[in-house]
């Protein structure tokens, strides 16, 4: 089977399980519990949004054709009232922002560009025109109008808007069933004290926790021993959920088995090669109508895997319509090398430019000379250096068909 591209290999997964996603489960989750999940139905406006013209700002509700001038206060209005009569040309109320505006009224004057004449009377010498700070009713949205589409992941924002429209509740997809086996006899639980030539199985865990934050519930198998009988009583357990991982076992040793065992289950293998560091022997298939992905053993490279071709399986099975990756563009703070022919995820330090204004670190992620962040590779000892991953925030991406770049130069990188 020939070696896929990073581009070919994502392809084929995100076409493989769109084209085989079944029938998804679907369940309710009240505001506590449905943060990170996929909604699985319109949400939509309860009324119009705002139900009233409202008031932007603290200041006075006038007649923009009154200004340059003088008017007259006659009366108050505060947030959750509404003022019993109209205002006519040459009059005032003084008003708070989230207030309705009254009726008549067409702009909004702010409080600090006003000067009082005694209690009844403000001038300014601003001119206004209709509509001056206020948000008009329905502007944010109009009463049926789809707020939240499904599919959407819900975050902070999403729950607001929940709360917003009365919903103490949402229909959400079920969670997807990960299963992930580790395999190898150099590896123990973690809490066994390893023999010189062991290894604590640090693997199983940090997937458990991308699979959390990709939206799945993680299923911890035991460990896999190297050979085939062992190995395939863990995998058929592990079909039983919704998609399995396995770590290790997957390159060209004599003690790697688990492409052999999937062959024996009839599984169909999509790709067995990537052209990626660290990753390069990675695995998509599928087998008793369950897709599987054979992750390198590597820490770094169980990693990477899993966030540019699991996630987005896992994703897709959770019913989310968004799988992109979070790329970015950074500048690089040193000169950097690497030999072309792959695309390297390398770990890497991010962070924003010295002095830096807030709104070049708004836009920093724009290809803009000096509005973009900095990053440094972080010098490691090879994929299995996990305290090296422990100090970087992101994945330098280093383009498959560009072998140098100078210090300064924008270089993608993948948010960790």
């Amino acid at each position: 089977m020939a070696a896929l591209t990073f581009t070919q290999a994502r392809e084929t997964v995100l076409r493989e399980v769109r084209g085989a996603v079944p029938g998804l489960r679907t369940e309710t989750a009240d505001l506590t519990t449905c943060a990170n999940r996929i909604l699985a139905e319109d949400i939509t406006a309860d009324r119009d949004y705002p139900p009233f013209n409202r008031s932007m700002r603290d200041g006075f509700a006038i007649h923009a054709a009154d200004l340059p001038g003088s008017v007259t206060v006659i009366g108050e209005v505060r947030a959750s009232q509404t003022f019993p009569h109209e205002i006519h040309l040459g009059q005032a109320v003084e008003i708070m922002t989230g207030a309705p505006v009254p009726a008549g009224a067409d702009a909004i004057v702010m409080i600090e560009h006003c000067i009082r004449h005694g209690d009844q009377t403000i001038s300014t010498d601003r001119a206004h025109t209709p509509g001056d700070n206020i948000s008009p009713r329905g502007c944010e949205a109009r009463s049926g109008a789809i707020l939240l589409p499904r599919g959407s992941r819900l975050d902070y924002a999403s729950i607001a808007c929940l709360a917003s429209v009365g919903r103490a509740s949402a229909t959400v997809y079920a969670r997807p069933r990960v299963a992930i086996l580790s395999t190898g006899d150099e590896i123990v639980d973690i809490a066994h004290t390893p023999s010189a030539d062991q290894i604590r199985n640090s693997n199983a865990w940090s997937l458990a926790a991308q699979v959390e934050r990709a939206g799945g519930v993680p299923v911890i198998l035991p460990i896999a021993r190297d050979t085939k009988e062992h190995t395939r009583q863990l995998v058929e357990q592990g079909l039983a959920s919704d998609l399995m991982l396995l770590s290790g076992g997957v390159s060209a040793g004599k003690y790697d088995v688990v492409e052999s065992v999937m062959a024996d289950l009839g599984a169909t293998f999509f790709f067995d090669r990537v052209l990626i560091q660290p990753g390069q022997p990675a695995v998509f298939g599928r087998a008793h109508s369950k897709f599987f992905f054979g992750l390198p053993g590597n820490p770094a490279s169980t990693m990477v895997t899993f966030e540019i071709f699991a996630r987005a399986a896992i994703g897709l099975l959770s019913g989310a319509t968004d799988t992109s990756l979070p790329f970015a563009l950074a500048r690089l703070t040193q000169p950097f090398r690497h030999r072309p022919g792959l695309t390297r995820f390398l770990p890497a330090a991010l962070r924003d430019r010295e002095g830096a204004s807030a709104s070049e670190r708004a836009a920093e992620v724009t290809p803009v000379a000096g509005r973009n962040p900095e990053v440094t590779p972080i010098a490691w000892k090879g994929s299995g250096d996990i305290p090296a991953l422990c100090r970087a925030n992101a994945w330098l991406v280093a383009d498959p068909e560009r072998a140098e770049y100078a210090a300064g130069d924008l270089i993608s990188i993948l948010i960790k």
